[in-house]
């Protein structure tokens, strides 16, 4: 199987950038789109939480808030495209023969790109408030490394239960948006306690989200228990979730 990848790393290249430029084709604002979601949500979410009912946050809570939702933003947008991947390119697939694994993980890929384009509005808003990165932004490279491989393992599971059953793409909006709530994205989730709080606190995306603010908002490495937690957690159903992608791969044909 890594085999493959090494082989047909070319093709995966050439699919990222046709997806690149697919997605922008005759838009007006090009990789813009990336930016002006994020932005629009904090806008929206910092009247909220500024004017209605204030949040403590440690720093001003539109960065807060943006540094979560570009980070959500990549993973959600690298799940909804994977997931009609496949079934979304029957002509190669039902045609010629190559990992299929290749079509989610472009997807991946091309958010990827996105969330690259946003962090430069990240970058301009803690320019901005006079927030400024120290040593524990060398964390960063680590935790992109596990938010990828954590959007391509929920990728795989879903773009391959989408060639089966196709009510899957329409469940995926479900599930995003209330995944979304259920992240530490717009509200601190270590201030919700109880019960409640603690079901919330094994969501993986979590202390990915946690990850990017403490690396970069406020100067220090990752929180070690949720950190390895979902390093652990990424790295296993990134496995599992591959074996039985490959698994199914020759079925795809018959059923897209």
């Amino acid at each position: 199987m890594l085999s493959e990848e090494f082989e047909y790393k070319e093709l995966l290249y050439q699919l990222t950038l046709r997806d690149i430029r697919l997605r922008y084709k005759q838009t007006v604002m090009g990789f813009g789109w990336a930016i002006f979601m994020p932005l629009l949500n904090t806008a929206v979410f910092s009247v909220i939480f500024t004017r209605v009912a204030p949040l403590d946050t440690g720093v001003p809570y539109p960065l807060w808030s943006y540094c979560g939702l570009a980070a959500w933003n990549c993973f959600a947008s690298g799940v909804r495209f994977a997931t009609n991947s496949v079934s979304g390119n029957m002509q190669l697939v039902t045609k010629v023969y190559f990992p299929r694994e290749v079509l989610p993980v472009s997807a991946v890929l091309v958010s990827s790109v996105d969330f690259l384009v946003s962090g430069s509005v990240l970058a301009a808003l803690m320019a901005w408030y006079g927030v400024k990165p120290g040593a524990a932004i060398l964390w960063l490279p680590l935790v992109f490394v596990v938010h990828i491989m954590f959007t391509t393992a929920v990728s795989l599971v879903l773009s391959m239960a989408n060639v089966f059953y196709r009510d899957v793409k329409y469940l995926v909006e479900v599930l995003l948006t209330t995944w979304m709530f259920a992240t530490s994205v717009v509200y601190p989730i270590d201030q919700v306690g109880g019960r409640l709080g603690a079901v919330l606190a094994l969501n993986p995306m979590t202390p990915l989200v946690e990850a990017y603010r403490s690396t970069l908002l406020f100067n220090r490495p990752p929180s070690p228990g949720g950190f390895l937690y979902v390093s652990a957690a990424s790295v296993l159903i990134l496995l599992v979730s591959w074996v039985l992608f490959h698994r199914a791969e020759f079925k795809f044909a018959e059923n897209v």
